[in-house]
C-alpha cells in the first residue's frame, strides 16, 4: 500500500475537520508527526486520499475513535527517565516542602494515563513519610490534566501492567502499588484528574508551585510551544518550578521568563 498523496491542502482540510469535529487541536502538532500518525490509520483502511479518508471518518465512528487513539497515544511509564525523577526528589521536593505557604499545588499537564501523576504523588508521599510529616500532605493537591477522555479514565483506574514499572524503584512500587499494581488510596487522595485542553483553555486553579509537562510539547509546533511556556509561567507562583522532558527546553521569549535550575534534567524556575 502506497503512502497518502502529498496534497498539503487536502491534509490541512482533514486536520481542520478533526479539530472541528472532536475538539482535537491537530494543526498544532508538528506536521511530520501528525502526518505519520494519520498515515498509519489510512494504510490500515486502504486509503491513499485525505478527502476520501475524511468521508470514511464520517461513515465509520469506530475508525474515528481509532484515529484519535493514534493521535493521542504516548509512550509512558511510571518513573520514566529515572534521572529526572531523582532530581525532582533531591532538588525540587525539599525546596517546595520548606515553603511557608499554607497550600502546595502541582500541575501535571498532559498526564496521559496517569503514570507521571502517580509518580509525583508517590515521591511526595514518600518524602513526607520519611520525615514523619504525612499530616502536612493535607495542604498538597496535584491537578493532572489531559485532553483525551480514555486516557483520563485509565488514569482514574490507576492500574498498570508490570512493564509500566520497569524504571520505578522496587520500594516505591511495592509500597504504593502492591501486588495488584494498583495505586494506593493515599496517592489517589493527592490527585485530581481533569479533562483540559492546554492549548485552548486557561490553566486550572493556579497558581502552582510546581508544573511538570514532560515529553508533551515536543509534539506541538514552535508557536504553540512558545505559547504554552508563557502559560506555564503565568500559572506558576513567583519562584515556582517547571519540569520539562529530556528533549525539551525553553524557546524564544520563554528564556527570559525562567532561570535554569538543572539544565540536564530540564528544571526551570519562574522569574
Amino acid at each position: 500500500m502506497t503512502a497518502p498523496a502529498d496534497d498539503a491542502e487536502a491534509f490541512l482540510a482533514l486536520t481542520d475537520k478533526i479539530a472541528r469535529d472532536r475538539g482535537f487541536v491537530a494543526p498544532s502538532y508538528k506536521g511530520t508527526c501528525l502526518r505519520r500518525r494519520i498515515a498509519v490509520r489510512m494504510r490500515a483502511r486502504g486509503q491513499t486520499d485525505y478527502a476520501a479518508y475524511g468521508r470514511l471518518l464520517d461513515q465509520d465512528p469506530a475508525e474515528y475513535e481509532r484515529l484519535l487513539d493514534a493521535l493521542t497515544i504516548n509512550v509512558t511509564k511510571l518513573y520514566r527517565n529515572s534521572e529526572a525523577w531523582h532530581a525532582v526528589r533531591e532538588q525540587v521536593l525539599p525546596e517546595l516542602w520548606a515553603l511557608p505557604t499554607p497550600r502546595l499545588r502541582g500541575w501535571v499537564a498532559g498526564c496521559s494515563s496517569g503514570e507521571e501523576a502517580y509518580t509525583l504523588a508517590a515521591l511526595w508521599h514518600a518524602y513526607a513519610a520519611a520525615r514523619h510529616e504525612t499530616e502536612r500532605l493535607a495542604r498538597l493537591r496535584i491537578v493532572a490534566t489531559d485532553i483525551d477522555r480514555a486516557s483520563l479514565e485509565a488514569a482514574a483506574a490507576g492500574r498498570y501492567d508490570e512493564a509500566a514499572f520497569a524504571e520505578m524503584p522496587a520500594a516505591l512500587r511495592e509500597r504504593y502499588f502492591g501486588a495488584a499494581r494498583t495505586a494506593a488510596p493515599e496517592l489517589r487522595a493527592l490527585l485530581d484528574f481533569r479533562r483540559h485542553d492546554m492549548l485552548r483553555e486557561a490553566p486550572p486553579n493556579g497558581p502552582y508551585q510546581l508544573i511538570t509537562c514532560r515529553n508533551v510539547i515536543i509534539y506541538f509546533d514552535r508557536a504553540s510551544q512558545e505559547g504554552l511556556l508563557r502559560r506555564f509561567h503565568d500559572a506558576l507562583a513567583p519562584g515556582g518550578l517547571l519540569v520539562l522532558g529530556k528533549v525539551e527546553t525553553l524557546l524564544g521569549p520563554a528564556r527570559a521568563l525562567f532561570e535554569v535550575v538543572d539544565q540536564r534534567q530540564r528544571i526551570f524556575r519562574r522569574v
